[in-house]
């Protein structure tokens, strides 16, 4: 069986289960996405709405359930695939996830929504480090930063279009412009990383998402020099998901014209299913009842409305209140099926 290397480790299947959150990507979905081979990944934002004391000690809270979580999706892997953890830079406590994912031991830590410029700083040469980037230049500002200030480079790269789902790194102008397609963008950060290594030597691989779903984006994705693809949305739609029944049904039997492009909370564009929250919030705030300080971009005094409470109901399958992130591919997800049917049909479509 061929194995794709990143580092010193390696993934039998090159796809990467995107980190959704809050509490779509936990242990159930990510140990079963490295049980098949992958690499599985758990989203540490807010990963402790589980815990007893979450709204009175957010942080020691969200440390304890990721404990429990990776603790968890390890038994499930059985020793496959690899474990990483996705962390959005714009979250407050950012550095402490880092730290307890580092502690924790985990394969990868992967860093979206922000520039993740001392990330290098708090993680050691023995996990793999990866930015989230919607541009070449992006990347080289993030790698030449790393490399003047750190002596390190990223260890795989995600590149991620702007028909992905929840938060984008595209301005509005820039969604559905051909001239900042995933395909434009995949070429231009190949033909980037082709001379550039690891400072240890070895190659700089990137993984693709955004609109990726099967074996044949796979195939499309590695001709234009990817290693592979990163598949969120697609994955919420599988028993093995952390989310609700309601979720994955509201994600089934919704359509592309059920999407919307919002601000959200946290300062960026994104793109989620037009429930009634966001038809609400279009009309007057939602003012929070609480605030846990969980984004710095985030005014709990002129918010819209509490994005961690919108995503906590939503996975809880409150309709209403939930906010509900999605991709641009639900016009192609029309069941709830399992990751092991998923994975399954992604290497048969590729080979």
């Amino acid at each position: 069986m061929t194995k794709y290397f990143i580092g010193d480790k390696f993934l039998n299947i090159p796809v990467i289960q995107g980190g959704m959150g809050v509490g779509i990507s936990l242990e159930n979905l990510a140990g079963n996405v490295a049980k098949n081979g992958a690499m599985g990944v758990i989203s540490m934002v807010n990963i402790g709405y589980r815990e007893e004391n979450f709204y009175k000690d957010r942080i020691k809270a969200n440390i304890e359930g990721f404990k429990k979580s990776i603790s968890r999706a390890r038994e499930i892997a059985e020793g496959n695939g690899l474990l990483g953890v996705n962390i959005m830079q714009v979250i407050t406590d950012f550095e402490d996830c880092v730290k307890v994912a580092v502690k924790e031991r985990v394969d990868a830590i992967i860093v979206g929504a922000g520039l993740p410029l001392n990330l290098p700083s708090l993680v050691d040469k023995g996990i793999l480090i990866a930015p989230i980037v919607s541009s070449k230049k992006a990347l080289k500002v993030i790698m030449e930063y790393w490399e003047k200030n750190y002596n390190r480079r990223p260890d795989f790269v995600v590149v991620e279009g702007s028909s992905a789902g929840g938060h984008l790194g595209f301005k509005k102008r820039e969604i559905d412009n051909d001239n900042y397609s995933l395909e434009k963008i995949a070429a231009d950060v190949n033909e980037f990383l082709r001379d550039k290594k690891t400072l240890d030597g070895a190659e700089i691989p990137f993984f693709v998402g955004g609109s990726a779903f099967d074996g044949y984006d796979l195939k499309k994705y590695r001709d234009l020099g990817a290693m592979g693809i990163q598949i969120g949305t697609r994955f919420i739609a599988t028993e093995e998901c952390d989310a609700s029944s309601e979720f994955k049904n509201l994600l089934v039997n919704s359509t592309s014209d059920d999407l919307t492009i919002f601000k959200s909370p946290a300062g960026l564009l994104g793109r989620g299913i037009n429930t009634k929250l966001l038809q609400d919030t279009e009309i007057e705030r939602k003012a929070p009842k609480r605030c846990v300080n969980c984004l710095k971009t985030c005014d709990f005094k002129t918010t819209k409305f509490c994005i961690s409470e919108a995503l906590i109901q939503a996975v809880k399958g409150n309709i209403e209140d939930g906010l509900f992130f999605s991709g641009k591919n639900i016009d192609r997800i029309n069941e709830v099926t399992t990751v092991e049917e998923v994975m399954k049909s992604i290497v048969k479509e590729w080979e």
